[in-house]
């Protein structure tokens, strides 16, 4: 496991400056500390702040991700070994969620699902022990590491609320008359209180947060949430994550964990009902994978079984880098479907030249303030721009409660789709240029509009509040 761990560093790390900045990097490095902001809790934002104001730079804050991604791999490799697994067992648990494909995104760019790397399995491991090992005092742990994992994202709370209703279905139900769970339960509460206060006393933003991510997407669509569950890890590692449901219910010895396999549906129910992103069950799955190692194991008995499970594994580790991690030349990059298939790549790409096209536009209009769309515009604009990076504003998530750099403009750079209601009080409007980058790749800001406005009103706060907007 440890030779797993070292090479996904060792590779995370050589392929820490290719590309460029992640939409979301540019994001959490435009937000100031706070207790929390309308999208998401305050730890990743608060981190990647911190180091980017000591060293601006990717590298700097993807050398963290990568040590973190590291640490997530003995980790889950604890996991078969809880339930009896062996070396195989351990091995291909660690390969396989080191070098699975949202893995290898979540470490090499540092998004809040980065941390979360260890935080669900670090839940899950200590509720197998307290539950194999008849001791109480493991659902501490899990109740510590889940309180805190609230300050980074609240998604942990679908575990956890998939584990109660596993224990209450299924069991061992006696857990509910020990204190030790209620301890834990106590410790969740109490270490996630700032994160829980700030939702009750702001009218429950991660909730509309929710629906603006659901909003637009039919049923088919909040569906996809169930085939995507094929891709996270790899393809070829779909048989031991249904082993890994199925093996609580075959195995006497695992029997108590039958829990489990009800907290991942539960998980990916409600990543269904709740219009959520694809990814969201990714934490549970990457734990029943790793329990599915240990029948893996069972079942791979000759030399001929244990070299297919091996060759499997690293064919999976293979396209999954090629697919998550920037190791293909931009021109290569170019001609392939990878950008489409993964929106991470995509997002590292352009960041540059959209800035050096806003400055252009308002060569003439040094006076003016730029408006852009979504988080990942104004931040390329506040980190590259060389005439406007202290007068970007935005709307969207946590940019629209940041104090205005400007107050007062009568000019507006406005970069992306804007609302109906800011384009409204814009007038005389002048589409100046296109988004585009150097490596023609279709991003997702490609062909955005960049437009110069005339704004009679002139107050940049009503702006901004006018732009608000979740997504």
């Amino acid at each position: 496991m440890l030779t797993a761990a070292g090479v996904l560093l060792v590779l995370l790390l050589a392929s820490a400056s290719a590309y460029g900045w992640e939409r979301d990097e540019l994001y959490f490095r435009m937000l100031p500390p706070a207790w929390a902001y309308p999208d998401q809790p305050a730890l990743t934002p608060l981190l990647v702040h911190g180091i980017t104001g000591l060293v601006d730079s990717p590298v700097a804050i993807r050398v963290v991700a990568a040590l973190i991604a590291a640490a997530a791999v003995p980790l889950c490799a604890l996991i078969p070994r809880e339930a009896g697994g062996g070396v195989l067992a351990q091995t291909v648990a660690a390969w396989g969620c080191g070098f699975g494909a949202f893995s290898l995104v979540l470490g090499h760019s540092f998004l809040t699902g980065t941390i979360d790397l260890l935080v669900w399995p670090a839940v899950v491991l200590a509720a197998m022990r307290a539950v194999l090992r008849q001791d109480g005092r493991w659902w501490l742990l899990a109740g510590a590491v889940a309180g805190l994992g609230l300050s980074n994202k609240l998604l942990v709370t679908f575990l956890l609320v998939g584990i109660a209703v596993g224990l209450a279905v299924i069991g061992p139900r006696s857990w509910y008359r020990s204190g030790w769970l209620w301890g834990g339960v106590a410790l969740v509460v109490g270490l996630g209180a700032p994160q829980l206060v700030y939702q009750l006393t702001n009218g429950l933003p991660q909730v509309r947060m929710g629906a603006a991510l659901g909003a637009g997407r039919g049923p088919l669509d909040l569906l996809l949430v169930v085939p995507f569950l094929v891709v996270l890890i790899s393809p070829v590692a779909v048989p031991a994550w249904i082993a890994g449901l199925l093996a609580p219910f075959r195995r006497p010895e695992l029997r108590s964990l039958r829990f489990l396999p009800i907290a991942f549906a539960v998980v990916v129910a409600i990543s269904v009902v709740g219009g959520g992103q694809p990814y969201w069950p990714f934490g549970a799955l990457i734990c029943v994978f790793a329990l599915g190692c240990v029948p893996v194991e069972t079942w791979a008995t000759t030399l001929q079984r244990r070299g297919f499970v091996t060759a499997q594994i690293r064919w999976g580790a293979v396209v999954s880098a090629v697919i998550s991690l920037p190791v293909l030349p931009l021109p290569v990059l170019a001609l392939t479907p990878i950008p489409a298939i993964n929106r991470a790549v995509d997002d590292q790409i352009g960041w540059p030249e959209l800035a050096a096209q806003v400055d252009r536009a308002g060569e003439t209009h040094p006076e003016a303030v730029v408006l852009a769309a979504n988080y990942g515009e104004a931040g390329a604009v506040s980190r590259f721009s060389r005439r406007f990076g202290d007068r970007v504003v935005s709307g969207h998530n946590g940019l629209a409660d940041l104090p205005t750099p400007v107050a007062h403009s009568t000019t507006v750079i406005a970069v992306g789709a804007q609302p109906a209601r800011v384009r409204a009080v814009l007038t005389s409007c002048r589409v100046v240029d296109r988004v585009e980058n150097d490596a023609g790749i279709d991003t997702a800001e490609r062909g955005a509009l960049i437009a110069v406005c005339a704004y009679p009103d002139g107050s940049i706060p009503a702006l901004v509040a006018r732009a608000r907007h979740l997504g």
